[in-house]
């Protein structure tokens, strides 16, 4: 991924916060994600496609800062995280995600309606062979991730290799590859205590 793509996405989030919210995020050291989960309990997530590219942007925020963002958009702090927390993170996701597209307007980006996803350890997948960057921020609400992957087609009408080979259930399945909506659930019930 170009870092040129991911300082849009980080760009537009702390001005977000900042103008919007009124909440300043101060920036950690970017982290090269390999594991498939996000850094907080409450996450945003918007998917991206074109021809040219594919991707995810995920806004990852603590219990703190999710209630935060609620109370900043709404008007009325909220007890708990409820509907209209997890609408806010929705929305506040959309907004980072749309005006950093507006910045790659070359690569013909759409966005997919934004998903929240609550609970502690929740698993995520990112497109094949994107690498996802984290970087998270500190600020006064708590901490604060942004989380890209991108991969850019390097010929939009060239065919895609993947479609020309002949599925590989072994790669699909193999350790390390693409988890299965099997896999993903009991990694997530026994981080959860679940299961032991």
């Amino acid at each position: 991924m170009s870092p040129k793509y991911l300082e849009h996405f980080l760009t537009a989030a702390v001005s977000t916060f900042d103008i919007m919210l009124g909440c300043a995020l101060t920036p950690r050291e970017a982290i090269v994600k390999k594991e498939i989960q996000p850094e907080y309990e409450v996450s945003g997530v918007i998917g991206l496609s074109s021809k040219k590219a594919k991707g995810t942007v995920v806004l990852s925020l603590c219990h703190e800062a999710a209630l935060s963002v609620s109370e900043a958009l709404l008007g009325e702090r909220p007890t708990d995280i409820d509907g209209d927390v997890v609408d806010a993170v929705g929305e506040l996701t959309n907004i980072i995600a749309g005006a950093a597209k507006a910045k790659m307007e070359h690569l013909s980006l759409d966005i997919s309606l934004p998903t929240t996803i609550v609970g502690k350890q929740h698993v995520m997948g990112f497109p094949h062979k994107a690498v996802s960057v984290c970087v998270p921020y500190e600020s006064p609400w708590g901490d604060v991730a942004i989380e890209v992957a991108l991969v850019e087609t390097l010929d939009p009408n060239a065919p895609d290799e993947e479609e020309k080979k002949e599925f590989d259930f072994d790669r699909l399945f193999a350790k390390g590859a693409t988890p299965t909506y099997e896999s993903m659930m009991k990694q997530s019930a026994e981080s959860a205590g679940a299961i032991r």
